[in-house]
């Protein structure tokens, strides 16, 4: 217990640090939340902020309660949740389901179902504008009184307008998350960023395997805002790139957000999505430098390999998270 203190102060010193820093500056006024949703980040696995992200539970029932519980079960007190499970319990209309086939539905079904998501998209416009702030607050209320941080809420598009973006910034707010993630590009870096600036808020900017296009650069869509950050997927990174993902969490620690944690093949390997420890993601190297540097990084499990015949998704999470306490200790 001493020495989970010892290693709690310390962290708490590094943030401080951190934020006095230019990179910590940018975003320190996004972790004043109001009183009712505060939750300290201390780290939970030996010095580091280990959550997940709640599209790892896609396969099961995912209320918001339900959710909740399954983070519980795993031992997680930190959370990126899912937009679509934050507007569900704010009472956003439900949208339509997939076709019965599946992957396997016939062109006419996947027609007709694009054209149902198309007017579900439409309805879904006019309810984020009058929208219920209270019950986002109920939400960060719950999740808090139960000991589970909502630290990002992965809601937002930058094709939205101005006032949809708008809502989603207010609704991060009010879970108490430090900001919004949605998926890496220069023009919606771009669009985003003066929302980020208005807000006083991150945006974590998600990378898949575009890391290995010609061209490609993390540093155009942090320039355009100070609260533009990264949301590195590692899994995606050595997918795509077949590169230890270590130099870029060594260059732009200060500008990251949160992690995403997966192990996948390499690319010049296939790029599989495999159980932990049996890809080519130092998933563990990782772990071991946010904890020796002390970055204030969270680093969220996201669960995507095939469950194994005769486990479960529980099972796996549960596993995943094993393997992170074995690899911090």
């Amino acid at each position: 217990m001493k020495e989970h203190q010892n290693e709690c102060s310390a962290s708490v010193l590094s943030r401080r640090k951190f934020i006095g820093t230019t990179a910590g500056a940018a975003f320190a006024g996004a972790l004043v939340k109001p009183a009712h949703v505060v939750k300290s980040l201390a780290p939970d696995i030996r010095g580091v902020m280990v959550g997940a992200i709640s599209y790892s539970y896609r396969a099961l029932p995912s209320s918001a309660e339900e959710v909740l519980g399954y983070l519980k079960s795993a031992g997680l007190d930190t959370v990126e949740l899912m937009g679509n499970v934050a507007e569900s319990f704010a009472g956003a209309p439900e949208g339509p389901g997939w076709p019965s086939g599946g992957r396997n539905a016939s062109p006419e079904e996947l027609q007709a179902f694009r054209k149902k998501r198309a007017e579900y998209g439409e309805v879904m416009k006019g309810w984020r504008m009058q929208a219920d702030m209270g019950k986002f607050e109920m939400l960060g209320q719950m999740y808090h009184d139960a000991g589970v941080k909502i630290d990002i809420l992965k809601l937002g598009d930058p094709r939205w307008s101005n006032d949809a973006i708008d809502y989603a910034f207010n609704a991060a707010k009010a879970v108490g998350a430090r900001g919004i993630s949605f998926e890496i590009s220069d023009e919606g870096a771009e669009r985003i960023a003066p929302f980020a600036d208005k807000h006083q808020m991150l945006v974590g900017l998600h990378n898949h395997t575009q890391v290995a296009e010609a061209g490609f650069s993390f540093d155009k869509p942090l320039s355009y805002s100070k609260y533009n950050m990264l949301n590195l997927d590692i899994g995606h990174y050595i997918a795509g790139l077949s590169e230890s993902p270590i130099p870029i969490l060594n260059k732009y620690h200060g500008r990251i957000s949160h992690l995403h944690l997966k192990d996948r093949k390499s690319a010049i390997n296939g790029g599989k999505n495999v159980a932990w420890g049996d890809g080519d993601t130092p998933i563990g190297e990782v772990l071991r430098l946010l904890q020796r540097k002390q970055y204030p990084i969270t680093a969220m499990i996201e669960f995507e390999y095939e469950v194994p015949e005769g486990s479960t998704v529980l099972a796996e999470m549960g596993k995943c998270v094993a393997y992170c306490k074995g690899a911090l200790s």
